[in-house]
């Protein structure tokens, strides 16, 4: 690891660590970096192992700056504003003054890799049928204004809680992509059906895709982070299968589900359970109940599930210095699900409880 400081007149000995982000809380000090003066030195630590040897991929720049370690004391010698440490923190420009990459609005989030996942490439017959659901179910939403009746409105509610809380939140994300909390099979089976009705994908897909995101989590192989863009980390990831499969190798992680018949089963025939169910519903009450329990639903369902992927990694609070950009969106949290704790999640996936 390559240590750029100030020389000192009476040196004392420095403790190399690894810095894994810089995170700015207000009224707190903070470890600062500022532009390195001529006057500087170059130390090389051959003692610090290859891993935090690495450079900080959230920090990366031409530009060089010098780090102020802590003394034997171990108080920062320097602290910067979060002025400063904003400038310092900004990206390099181009040849004609702009920047190289981008903020996400409001936010500390820069877009190093921004992705275009419309223009430029093949598409497959996989992310066709995808975008043309997703495309779907945001046109039958259209007619809600139109078709409404309290009848179809609690039928949405209710599917709602159904496919929404039971089924994404209780069963595909915390009981089989975490194992939170185990159930009976019966009631397994019960809930990662009512989770297959919400149109996000077969209970493996699903679950496979997660447990990547929390293993490569905000890096160059996580499926969906806004490192490359705020709505490709929400939504539009879904329409680019071989870059997902290329990044993370596929659905191999979730073997515990292949084995087993029933979600193979779930997985073959996945699509037809919600083609019942429309079809259910519009024999129940027509029209307005296929808008209502279909369209205004799943919509609902889906950004709720993808704000978490975006808004979560976006806006909030931290609890836990994570090296990734997880955070925990209380605005979020109050207006759907505790989902939005994402920062919680990827710290302590297994425990945390709400």
């Amino acid at each position: 690891m390559d240590l750029i400081t100030s020389p000192q007149s009476n040196p004392k000995t420095h403790h190399c660590f690894h810095l894994r982000r810089t995170f700015l809380r207000p009224g707190r000090p903070v470890l600062g970096l500022r532009p390195l003066p001529q006057s500087s030195k170059l130390l090389t630590f051959d003692h610090c192992n290859s891993k935090q040897s690495q450079p900080n991929k959230f920090l990366t720049s031409r530009k060089l700056f010098s780090l102020f370690l802590t003394n034997s004391n171990r108080k920062a010698s320097a602290i910067s504003t979060n002025a400063e440490l904003s400038e310092a923190l900004e990206p390099e420009l181009t040849e004609t003054g702009e920047y190289k990459f981008k903020r996400i609005l409001l936010s500390d989030v820069i877009v190093k890799r921004p992705k275009n996942v419309f223009m430029g490439r093949k598409w497959i017959p996989m992310d066709v049928a995808t975008a043309g659901v997703v495309v779907a179910m945001h046109l039958l939403s259209l007619f809600a204004p139109f078709q409404f009746n309290w009848g179809a409105f609690w039928v949405a509610m209710a599917l709602y809680v159904v496919t929404g809380l039971f089924g994404i939140t209780l069963s595909f994300h915390r009981n089989l992509s975490h194992k939170s909390f185990k159930l009976p099979k019966f009631l397994e089976y019960l809930f990662a059906y009512c989770g297959s009705q919400a149109l996000q994908g077969s209970p493996i897909d699903w679950v496979s895709v997660h447990r990547y995101h929390h293993q490569f989590c905000d890096s160059e192989k996580d499926p969906h982070s806004p490192i490359e863009g705020f709505w490709y980390s929400h939504m539009s990831w879904l329409f680019d299968t071989n870059s997902v499969n290329e990044r993370c190798g596929g659905s191999n992680n979730a073997g515990d589900l292949e084995k087993q018949p029933f979600y193979q089963l779930l997985h073959k025939t996945y699509i037809a359970h919600p083609i019942a169910l429309g079809l259910v519903l519009y024999a129940m009450g027509g029209f307005p109940f296929l808008v209502w329990g279909m369209g205004v639903r799943t919509i609902w369902v889906y950004h709720i599930t993808w704000l978490v992927n975006s808004a979560c990694h976006v806006w909030g609070n931290r609890a836990w210095n994570t090296g990734d950009l997880s955070r925990n969106n209380w605005y979020y949290y109050f207006s759907t699900t505790p989902s939005s704790r994402e920062n919680n999640w990827v710290e302590l996936p297994c425990h945390v409880t709400n």
